[in-house]
């Protein structure tokens, strides 16, 4: 018996040397490794007893997808096929019709078509649902068989059929694929005004940016007004990027800065000496497709007051994405952390508010179209600073009474786009080297 009582009285006194925190840890530790065990055991069964026979791999990336769906919309594995994806989408050549899709309770949905690619020339709009390909029902597949089935070789046709919230009954479409080249940037000259369109952050964006800057310089010299940075339905893409393109109309401060878990995981990126703009007034245009890398750019050249912001609230996907490898053809893409503009914002779920609300009155779609954002999303990042989300979700559906024009009225006076004329406008009307922060306070 004093044997026994000897072997319980060691582990009970070292116990009392051991912190809480790292007897809890061990605790939690030991829970973690049951319900590991309880995953194989369903493993298992599923390989033993399910109706028909089973491959190993699909059901570990199942399960794997699972755990990351449970976290945020963003975090992601990614296959062979997703990398490759991923890489086509960084360096901006693909095949297909020019679209990208979301799904959304098993139905794909348009977040924006490509500028110049079949898909837009066609009239397909963000919001449209995509409900059948050549006639077959397109539901309740994944997001690559979705996009398996649009791509295929150049010349081939393919018929999509759409619902658009508004529109009586589906819409047809017959689309002609062709090799879907992206170009990140382009520029035009309306006036004494340089207008450039980013379409997305890829790996040639600044350099394309900066090309289009001194284009518009030499073409217009002395009588250049000022720049209008076209963000609208721009989705993001590399944070380099963006940072590099704020650094462009920046000749100091903080452009943007990324938060982790810890105290100790923040980074802090800043612009380099030089305003390639010479100090000329910038408007920056966004709307509910603008995110992310879109977000950041807009936001840096908001909180220095060099430009105007100028539109409709944009998307609000204030999280930043680690790609993180597994193999030689797998990674994980992973939310590491949360980006903040110079000021110390979060856009996370509120976006970038404007400086001037402009709606796009030449669409006259628009109102009725639905407005999906980062809020909007199952399991996404809740703002760890307090949003008024909800007023300017509020906001968005009123009617701001100061426009009055109507998509007719506009058309018969020949103006297309209403956000970019008024953008035009209002940069004339601020002249060569008027300050934008006095603009700002009108």
């Amino acid at each position: 018996m004093a044997r026994v009582s000897w072997k319980f009285a060691l582990p009970i006194a070292a116990l009392a040397l051991i912190p809480a925190s790292v007897a809890v840890r061990a605790a939690t530790e030991s829970n973690t490794y049951k319900q590991l065990d309880t995953l194989m055991d369903v493993f298992e069964q599923i390989r033993k007893n399910y109706v028909d026979k089973t491959d190993d791999q699909t059901l570990i990336e199942g399960a794997i997808n699972g755990m990351l769906a449970s976290l945020d919309p963003h975090s992601s594995y990614l296959d062979k096929r997703d990398f490759e994806t991923m890489k086509q989408s960084t360096t901006g050549e693909y095949g297909g019709l020019g679209l990208t899709v979301s799904t959304e309770e098993g139905a794909v949905k348009v977040v924006a078509p490509t500028d110049d690619t079949p898909a837009a020339r066609a009239g397909i709009k963000a919001g449209d649902y995509i409900t059948h390909l050549n006639g077959e029902l397109l539901y309740g597949v994944s997001l690559n068989d979705a996009v398996d089935k649009m791509r295929g070789a150049p010349g081939t046709k393919i018929k999509i059929t759409v619902i658009r919230e508004g529109a009586p009954k589906p819409l047809e479409f017959e689309l002609t694929r062709e090799v879907i080249v992206i170009k990140p940037v382009k520029f035009e000259v309306r006036g004494n005004v340089g207008v450039i369109r980013i379409a997305t952050f890829s790996e040639k964006t600044s350099d394309a940016t900066k090309a289009a800057v001194a284009s518009i310089e030499q073409q217009l010299g002395p009588k250049l007004a000022g720049f209008i940075v076209d963000l609208r339905s721009n989705p993001g893409g590399l944070l380099k990027q963006a940072i590099d393109v704020s650094d462009i109309f920046l000749d100091h401060g903080e452009i943007v800065s990324q938060r982790g878990r810890t105290k100790a995981d923040i980074e802090r990126y800043y612009a380099t000496a030089g305003d390639l703009t010479q100090g000329l007034p910038v408007v920056v245009l966004v709307d509910e497709g603008s995110a992310s890398a879109s977000e950041i750019v807009a936001g840096a050249l908001q909180d220095h007051r060099r430009a105007l912001v100028l539109g409709a609230r944009s998307f609000g996907k204030g999280s930043v994405q680690t790609l993180l490898p597994l193999s030689a053809t797998t990674g994980l893409r992973l939310t590491t952390a949360r980006y903040f503009t110079p000021s110390g914002h979060s856009v996370q779920e509120g976006g970038i508010e404007p400086d001037i609300a402009v709606p796009q009155l030449s669409d006259a779609t628009v109102r009725d179209r639905p407005r999906l954002r980062e809020a909007d999303l199952r399991r996404h990042l809740i703002n760890e600073i307090k949003t008024a989300d909800d007023k300017l979700i509020e906001a968005d559906a009123k009617p701001d009474p100061r426009f009055t024009e109507t998509a007719e009225t506009l058309k018969k006076a020949g103006v297309t786009d209403f956000q970019l004329s008024y953008a035009v406008k209002l940069i004339e009307r601020l002249g060569p080297g008027a300050p934008v922060q006095t603009a700002a306070a009108n």
